[in-house]
């Protein structure tokens, strides 16, 4: 799985909107302003503008304009999934060639390729949509998170 900068900066984004959101994500504490976020997390502050205008349009994030302007999340972090980011980013998960897995035709013996991509996809689903913006701010990932972590050849 290849992950884009965009995602990644989109990602780190919203686990700091998490962070300064009263109850672990849950309600607006107050906005944050896109510098703030930018020099937190060391993203481009130009770069961070247009994630955030994406975020927003895809219904992750508002914002409000003005002196006491800034962005926060939408929703409760708790109730955001890693997926549902990546998707409002990048689009769909999976894509072989820019086709969804399951519009393809392999022939012959690449035949069965059809079937892994779909698992794939199914895999980091199961992962993506577990894993929330909270508990990635809460460093606390659910236990099939720390299971797969903890086999050492995740780390290979």
């Amino acid at each position: 799985m290849r992950l884009s900068a965009r995602v990644d900066y989109a990602l780190r984004a919203v686990a700091e909107l998490a962070s300064v959101a009263d109850g672990a994500g849950v309600g607006r504490a107050r906005p944050v302003t896109a510098e703030q976020i930018a020099r937190a997390q060391e993203i481009p502050p130009k770069f961070l503008e247009s994630i955030l205008l994406q975020l927003r349009r895809g219904g992750i994030v508002h914002a409000q304009r003005g002196p006491e302007g800034g962005y926060w999340l939408a929703r409760p972090a708790a109730e955001i999934s890693l997926a549902e980011v990546i998707r409002v980013i990048d689009g769909p998960l999976a894509h072989v060639r820019g086709h969804r897995p399951e519009q393809l035709g392999y022939q012959g013996a690449a035949r069965s390729l059809q079937d892994v991509w779909i698992a794939l996809r199914a895999s980091e689903r199961e992962i993506l949509e577990l894993v929330t913006v909270a508990d990635v701010a809460s460093g606390t990932l659910p236990a099939r998170i720390n299971e797969l972590v903890a086999d050492p050849r995740a780390w290979t």
